[in-house]
């Protein structure tokens, strides 16, 4: 399949887009100066159902939609398209809108290594044991997601960008720091990267001989949005041969693959592409945030676990959408995610029940929702750290009162304690 993407300026070329209104384009034009867009031709061709596309998850997944923006800030930005304001001024208005919408979530800001005395801008080490790296040409994706945490990473917007290509001061970062085990190639996604390009980062750190380095991870959405990466591009088998070079160094390779939804497990160019990053020695994870209007049913969740064991791939994370952009569209409120959750992880075998769920990636680490309880005559949230900015909150069960419109956790207050254990 030949390639070929459309952003938020060429999006009226897509054939397929004569089957919405006038209205329904307009309203993306507008969204599309909020959230980025972008959408390619696999998504598009075969992932889609255009006959019945307002409804299709694959559709809300990569075409804005109108409620994720508030109606006073989509007017605004509605009458200065109408009204032909300059690209300055549509510029600028969009840039203040978007700084309301908490660009920099879960205190990625506070992650921010130093080495010599000096922020490493394309990096995080928020955990200990894990240190997440954003190559610079790694910085976009072959399509957007909707509800993106990270979407300011495709917007230009001033400061909140990760991303650096100096290796080499990776690598002498992890030289110092013997505590982590594990490199998180993220974005955007790294594999939009030449393999040119993977490749000479990836001989870098192979070269390092890094003693306390055990797992290299990459997080990618490719799998959903381009399979054919790894099956028909011309630099496809470089790409594999990559990922093999790092198995057969001893190292452990992890593919963080976000699938959110079953419908982008149903081509044969996924099965393909699947089976050719196992063949090098790659353990497929997947994982996805809960989203309204796009996943929020168990049954699907549960067939979608089932399908990737039998790929397989091994079911990770459910997550919770992120305090950011359109948080208020997509997201559910704990005790709704909670029972999707406990639902559909009661329809699965043992075999897919290596995911956990629901997790909010909050600042100071990722929080569980184990339940909801009531003691004393009281309604309670039961949580838990799986991982946590100190090691020792992990695996100690906390309480927080219960609140019915609960989105994140910076919406509870604690129970039975005067303030959390991770408040100081």
């Amino acid at each position: 399949m030949k390639y070929k993407v459309y952003t938020q300026k060429t999006f009226k070329n897509i054939p397929q887009i004569q089957h919405l209104s006038a209205v329904q384009i307009f309203d993306i034009e507008v969204l599309g100066e909020i959230f980025p867009f972008k959408v390619n031709n696999y998504v598009i061709d075969e992932l889609i159902d255009w006959d019945n596309f307002s409804e299709d998850p694959i559709f809300r997944l990569t075409f804005p939609q109108k409620g994720m923006l508030s109606t006073k800030y989509f007017d605004k930005m509605a009458e200065l398209i109408q009204a032909k304001a300059s690209a300055k001024e549509i510029r600028q208005a969009s840039d203040e809108i978007r700084l309301t919408l908490n660009p920099n979530p879960s205190g990625q800001a506070n992650n921010l290594p130093e080495l010599n005395g000096e922020k490493l801008m394309g990096a995080q080490h928020k955990y200990k044991e894990t240190m997440l790296f954003f190559p610079t040409q790694g910085q976009t994706c072959h399509a957007y997601c909707t509800f993106c945490f990270r979407w300011p990473q495709f917007t230009g917007l001033e400061g909140l960008k990760f991303a650096m290509k100096e290796i080499d001061i990776v690598v002498a970062y992890l030289k110092e720091h013997t505590e982590i085990t594990d490199l998180l190639f993220t974005g955007g996604d790294p594999m939009v990267m030449k393999s040119k390009v993977f490749k000479a980062y990836i001989d870098a750190i192979l070269e390092a001989d890094i003693p306390h380095l055990k797992t290299i991870r990459i997080g990618s959405k490719t799998l959903a949005y381009w399979p054919y990466r790894y099956t028909h591009d011309a630099d496809a088998q470089e790409l594999l041969d990559v990922f093999k070079s790092i198995t057969d160094h001893g190292l452990s390779l992890s593919f963080m693959a976000h699938f959110n939804h079953i419908s982008e497990l149903k081509t044969a160019a996924v099965a393909r592409a699947t089976k050719a990053i196992r063949e090098t020695g790659a353990v497929i994870r997947t994982q996805s945030p809960l989203l309204k209007h796009l996943n929020d049913d168990a049954d699907m969740w549960a067939r979608m676990w089932r399908q990737q064991v039998d790929m397989g791939m091994i079911p990770y994370y459910m997550f919770m959408a992120r305090e950011t952009g359109a948080q208020e569209y997509f997201g559910l409120n704990l005790e709704e995610a909670w029972n999707i959750f406990r639902d559909a992880y009661s329809q699965v075998s043992g075999i897919c029940r290596t995911v956990r769920g629901p997790v909010m990636s909050a600042d100071p680490g990722k929080v569980q929702v184990l339940g909801i309880t009531e003691i004393n005559g009281e309604k309670q949230y039961a949580l838990n750290f799986l991982q946590g900015r100190k090691p020792e909150w992990v695996g100690q069960p906390f309480f927080a009162k219960y609140n019915e419109k609960a989105l994140w956790l910076s919406d509870l207050e604690p129970a039975f304690a005067d303030k959390f254990m991770f408040e100081d």
